[in-house]
């Protein structure tokens, strides 16, 4: 529910309450480019996961990673819209209570997740360098997806807390925010300001601890695959992770300005942290959507070969009565055979094809980048 001026707050939210926006009308050209950016990236990932989860007979571990991640990114580019209705609004939520707990779970779940699987990808690139044999014998695709459910279970355990304090509240010039309110639930035994800056700690150092920190133990991935194999797909993962570290660490250093700004003394942080933190919080939105587009580049020639499938795919759509087919050469076991085992030098198996979905999938093509 929308809380009212009579809630209790905690002492950061009443100087939100209290503070009057200088933004009293729409900007067209954020809100416009918002939008845009929204439906690229819904766009985006759910070509990934139709070409990886519906067009492939047989699935790899490598496209597992890739799949899940594509399936979080999907989700947190659903909620983008949201936020554009934020924007348009003048930066007022007025689309209540469940969409603003939504968005914001939706938020931090994806952090949480791909977090979590980019650890995984890099201790998998890391395992099969310096553990050949026992990877051969324990990697599977059965064993990617447990590991993909427990990184989903881990997801949601963590983002419990803020959909738990998520809530929209009412600022005394009318507009309402869409924030966590660390008030809500209060114990007995401890202060407002006490209890709200324990709940703004904890919050903060879990999300930069569990979905930040995690980071850094993948750029050593680098130092150990020395193996030519496998430099285009660490190449891909490393340029994945810098992106999830660059886009994300602003939001996280004023997460953990914010909390010394529950002090009624730090008002030169609270300022700081009120102009940029929104700021900060748009830029960690572009990470989903940005994925993508580091899948296709950090991979030589892949711009001119998508060119030439997709006008295959044109051409094939006119000439093959309007349906869908899978066409080219590859059989689908050397197909699955070169995602699996050439991944790490190739960003390979993008299907695309052109027959009546009716018919069996009996050819195919994939587009194999190599570095």
């Amino acid at each position: 529910m929308t809380l009212n001026m009579t809630d209790p707050y905690c002492p950061l939210i009443n100087r939100m309450r209290n503070h009057t926006s200088n933004t009293t009308g729409r900007n067209w050209m954020v809100v416009s480019i918002h939008g845009l950016v929204s439906c690229l990236g819904i766009l985006e990932n759910a070509l990934i996961i139709w070409v990886l989860g519906f067009r492939l007979r047989k699935h790899t571990v490598i496209c597992i990673w890739v799949l899940n991640l594509s399936l979080s990114d999907f989700l947190a580019c659903l909620t983008l819209p949201l936020f554009t209705a934020y924007l348009y609004h003048s930066q007022s939520w007025v689309l209540g209570n469940a969409l603003c707990t939504a968005q914001s779970s939706v938020f931090y779940f994806n952090m949480f997740v791909s977090a979590f699987l980019l650890s995984v990808i890099s201790l998998d690139r890391l395992l099969l360098v310096v553990k050949p044999v026992w990877s051969k014998n324990h990697r599977s695709v059965a064993g990617a997806w447990k590991v993909c459910a427990l990184g989903w279970l881990w997801a949601v355990i963590n983002t419990l807390p803020y959909s738990v304090f998520r809530s929209v509240i009412e600022k005394n010039d009318g507009k309402k925010l869409c924030y966590h309110n660390f008030a809500l639930y209060l114990s007995t035994n401890k202060s407002l300001e006490t209890e709200c800056y324990m709940r703004q700690a904890a919050t903060a150092i879990s999300k930069i601890l569990f979905a930040f920190l995690t980071k850094i133990n993948n750029f050593f991935i680098k130092t150990f695959t020395s193996d030519s194999s496998s430099k285009s797909f660490t190449k891909m993962v490393a340029f994945v992770i810098v992106s999830f570290t660059l886009l994300w660490a602003p939001y996280h250093i004023l997460c953990m300005m914010e909390v010394t700004a529950e002090k009624e003394t730090m008002k030169e942080i609270y300022t700081i942290v009120e102009t940029w933190l929104p700021l900060a919080a748009t830029f960690s939105f572009l990470n989903p959507v940005l994925n993508p587009v580091l899948y296709a580049f950090s991979c030589p020639q892949f711009c001119m070969k998508i060119r030439q499938n997709l006008a295959a795919v044109f051409e094939g759509l006119v000439e093959e009565r309007g349906g869908l087919e899978i066409f080219g050469q590859s059989s689908v076991p050397s197909a699955f055979s070169l995602l699996d085992n050439s991944f790490p030098h190739t960003w390979s198996s993008i299907i695309l094809a052109v027959k009546p979905l009716s018919g069996p999938l009996d050819k195919l093509q994939t587009l194999d980048f190599k570095s």
